[in-house]
């Protein structure tokens, strides 16, 4: 298995990618790396780590970067050379088995439409986060679009339907839609037409509105929104998980008593700040293109690139694509 990684992109980069990578190459078996970025910084974070650059990774020099600044098009118009268009560019050609990048969402949503290609049918391809609650929640679209229209919340719900069933093996998928309230009628006029047809729709197992407080009790295996709404929602779920793990690292530090009774419950409460764990995913696949293309995480450490890439291996691996392309056909 070959993946590229874009070592330019995101808050951290390149020294928490290249650990990352460095984690995953010394950890997975048949893993060969194809490490996208300025070699000299790419080295020194080697130095850094107090390592040797291991056999099964490869450096493809560039010093151009997208940053998050720049507009989406850059890439293709005036950065084709920076570490996220080549590393697109391999993939397409066949050279790789899919790509990972940190780096801008609206530039990796742009260039990879434009480079690598959607599925015949996709009208949009979407991010689609893994929310790590006792059973997966699947949020479509998380980053990548923020104004749909009911036609692509309802191919998303088949979309991302068909990963769930591959990835996590659900037989029937239980679909919903993000929304302000349970009623048919609530929310905005493309949510209430969106409702009627995932409603309608043989293809899925569509169980109704979602309000975002019942999103952790798992009401459904996929949810479908805006990529507006579900950034937000995402980033919020993923702050009250910090909080609450701050919180009780400081309930326990109290006193004597509250450190004895951390020792007594230190297994649950590894099990619980589990539970809101992401960086075992890592990174979210751009369903609906027609190669693997993971985004990390802007602010990704190394064990999110770590996740990230294992996440590439299995989308890799999985099939998701035909099967998608099988779906959207029925």
């Amino acid at each position: 298995m070959r993946i590229a990684i874009d070592a330019m992109g995101g808050d951290n980069a390149p020294f928490e990618i290249v650990k990352g990578v460095d984690i995953a190459a010394n950890e997975l078996k048949n893993l060969d790396v194809l490490l996208i970025g300025d070699k000299a910084k790419i080295k020194d974070c080697y130095k850094q780590l107090n390592k040797d650059i291991p056999s099964n990774i490869t450096i493809l020099h560039t010093d151009i970067e997208v940053t998050m600044e720049d507009d989406p098009m850059i890439v293709m118009k005036e950065k084709n050379n920076s570490s996220m268009a080549l590393g697109l560019n391999e993939l397409k050609q066949g050279n790789v088995d899919a790509f990972v990048s940190a780096g801008s969402t609206g530039a990796l949503h742009v260039a990879s439409t434009l480079i690598v290609r959607k599925i015949k049918g996709v009208r949009r391809s979407a991010i689609a986060a893994i929310l790590p609650f006792e059973t997966p929640v699947l949020l479509l679209d998380s980053g990548a679009n923020p104004v749909v229209t009911e036609d692509i919340l309802n191919q998303w719900a088949v979309v991302g339907s068909a990963y769930v069933n591959k990835m996590f093996g659900v037989e029937k998928p239980r679909v919903g839609l993000l929304n302000n309230g349970t009623e048919e009628h609530k929310g905005t006029p493309v949510a209430q037409e969106a409702y009627k047809l995932l409603k309608e729709n043989p293809e899925i197992n569509f169980v109704g509105n979602i309000e975002s407080k019942e999103i952790p009790n798992c009401p459904c295996d996929v949810l479908v929104t805006d990529g507006f709404t579900g950034n937000i929602s995402l980033k919020l779920i993923e702050g009250m998980a910090k909080y609450m793990g701050s919180k009780l690292k400081t309930m326990y530090k109290a006193n004597c008593l509250t450190k004895i009774a951390y020792l007594l419950m230190k297994k649950q409460v590894k099990d619980f700040r589990k539970s809101f764990d992401t960086s075992e995913y890592g990174g979210a696949p751009l369903l609906g293109l027609n190669k693997p293309v993971i985004k990390a995480h802007g602010s990704s450490k190394a064990a999110d690139i770590r996740g990230a890439i294992k996440q590439a291996i299995r989308y890799s691996e999985s099939n998701i694509i035909e099967k998608v392309s099988q779906a959207l056909q029925k």
